[in-house]
């Protein structure tokens, strides 16, 4: 699975588990901040990865991502999310925990995790590169 893909699933995870909006993250494996947003509404998900230019969203359990052109199939199982990337013919899962989000991507059987800017947050809550 493409690492943009990844941080496109943490970014997804956390809005819809959390029902908070997502302002960006911060990938720990490539030890830098993205421009991702995301917000979960009405049971559909819509974001934009501002790295790539690209926006990605649906109704769950779809989301299309407009920079791949491609679907990733995500459902919610309790407190954690998991899925189908067609793209790369990969299954992941993911989990949210105090503004942190892991992925597995079982493609490479790695686990990688993300900070997340909570937009619905004080900013004080807000973490930062140098906080992680």
């Amino acid at each position: 699975m493409q690492s943009h893909t990844r941080s496109m699933i943490a970014a997804a995870a956390f809005a819809v588990l959390t029902g908070r909006k997502v302002a960006g993250l911060y990938d720990h494996t490539a030890k830098r901040d993205l421009r991702i947003a995301a917000e979960y509404r009405d049971g559909g998900i819509q974001g934009v990865d501002g790295d790539r230019q690209a926006k990605f969203g649906g109704t769950l359990p779809e989301i299309f991502d407009g920079g791949d052109r491609s679907h990733i199939s995500f459902e919610v199982e309790g407190d954690a999310a998991r899925g189908y990337d067609r793209a790369s013919s990969t299954f992941f899962s993911a989990q949210v925990a105090d503004g942190l989000v892991q992925v597995y991507d079982h493609g490479s059987s790695q686990w990688f995790a993300y900070d997340v800017q909570d937009a619905d947050a004080p900013a004080a809550y807000h973490r930062t590169a140098n906080q992680a």
